[in-house]
């Protein structure tokens, strides 16, 4: 929907009166600087960064903060940004909108409505995180108002709620999911019958294909996507299971009900290699497969361990030379990828998430504590900490580490701070 230029001005001078920017701070980049990260955890969707020199450690009180601004409305999604601009979920008025934002200092550009907003008891508003892709963001609301928009003015290419379209049933806590580009198709989990994982063109919203005898419910995990034994492969974590289907059509190639349980699974899984992670909470634990080829250009996965060392609730879990990193619960958690051993354990900042940069652990605890952390299995050493405004909810947004920056969202603020070396 577009704005009309009353709205339009309302808005901008709203929200620029909210931004706190210390602009001068903020100093042009080199392009090698300029880094991006256009879709939930990250350029590989597996929460890491490829920047280096930064910070070794922080000073009390938490690296220097360049800007906040205050104005996002609600909503746990993180944040995608791409060259110039930062795109964010969150509220206005009663409607669930995609932000668009200044990358230097915050300041609004346009914002895009997907769909009424909806309460919970959990916290109100979006929990996703945009996806951009060339000129193009793809964002979808908590009611599963699914948007192609126009990267330039915040026009709606096209729109389609695939909750409704392919009969899925939306989850307690509101859905979840960031959409997955897959060359040229977006994918989602609406959770249909016949139609848990579906593919729809991405220029046109039209379906492309449905994972066709999958017909688990949403969870609130997204996909990953990745060439697996020479298959184009597309896994997630579903209400009931960790699934892999191809690419190509949809076809289900394997469906692991161990690492899931019956009340929320969050966790979006990761691939190292050959072997794919599944975690979730609630008493569960983990399991890791091991995929290699198989007949008819499909992938056979075999259940290499399940155990109980990670039973990772909301906050993800990331893969550093052979060993996952994250929250077991309310405990950091370091074990093997391999083997499923633990190698240790520590408090740290409380229940969190997490994401890897230049071999360090950024760790967002849900008690409103930011953490830098040694990503190393000879144990926990912390390189820092700060604390970030109480929102009166669980501080459960991811943390990106983009352009030698920290961002941190926490319902309506979002912050950057300096992390450069």
């Amino acid at each position: 929907m577009k704005m009309t230029t009353m709205h339009r001005r309302q808005f901008l001078s709203g929200l620029a009166a909210a931004a706190t920017a210390s602009v001068g701070a903020a100093s042009a980049q080199s392009p090698a600087q300029q880094q991006d990260w256009p879709q939930w955890r990250g350029p590989k969707r597996d929460g890491i960064s490829p920047e280096t020199g930064l910070l070794a450690s922080w000073p009390s009180g938490g690296p220097k903060r360049l800007w906040q601004i205050s104005n996002l409305g609600e909503g746990y999604g993180s944040l995608a940004i791409a060259g110039d601009r930062i795109y964010v979920q969150g509220r206005k008025g009663n409607d669930s909108v995609v932000f668009a934002l200044n990358r230097t200092n915050g300041a609004p550009i346009w914002f895009s409505i997907l769909g009424p907003r909806l309460d919970q008891d959990r916290g109100p508003g979006p929990r996703s995180t945009p996806t951009v892709d060339g000129e193009f963001i793809y964002a979808m609301s908590e009611n599963g108002d699914l948007s192609c928009i126009r990267f330039k003015d915040g026009s709606s290419a096209w729109k389609r709620n695939v909750l409704r379209d392919f009969r899925g049933e939306n989850p307690n806590w509101n859905l979840s999911e960031s959409p997955l580009i897959d060359g040229n198709n977006v994918i989602v989990t609406p959770g249909g019958r016949d139609a848990c994982i579906v593919a729809l063109d991405k220029t046109t919203g039209k379906n492309v294909w449905t994972s066709k005898g999958l017909s688990d419910g949403a969870g609130y995990s997204s996909c990953i996507v990745a060439d697996v034994a020479g298959v184009r492969t597309i896994m997630n974590l579903t209400a009931e299971a960790g699934v892999g289907v191809r690419a190509s059509d949809g076809k289900l190639m394997w469906r692991e009900s161990s690492p899931a349980n019956g009340t929320a699974n969050c966790t979006t899984p990761v691939l190292e290699g050959n072997r794919v992670f599944y975690t979730s909470a609630y008493g569960t634990g983990c399991t890791m497969l091991e995929l290699t080829a198989a007949a008819n250009n499909t992938v056979n996965a075999e259940k290499k361990y399940f155990n109980r060392e990670m039973q990772n609730h909301h906050g993800g879990v990331v893969v550093h030379k052979g060993h996952v990193y994250g929250f077991s619960n309310a405990i950091l958690t370091c074990m093997e990828l391999a083997t499923g051993r633990s190698v240790w354990k520590d408090r740290s900042v409380g229940k969190g998430s997490i994401t890897l940069a230049d071999g360090k652990l950024y760790l967002l605890g849900e008690g409103h504590v930011m953490g830098l952390a040694e990503a190393t299995p000879a144990g926990y050493k912390e390189l820092g900490r700060f604390q970030i405004e109480d929102q009166g909810l669980p501080s459960w947004a991811h943390p990106v580490v983009c352009g030698r920056k920290l961002y941190i969202r926490n319902q309506g603020l979002l912050s950057c701070y300096d992390v450069k070396a």
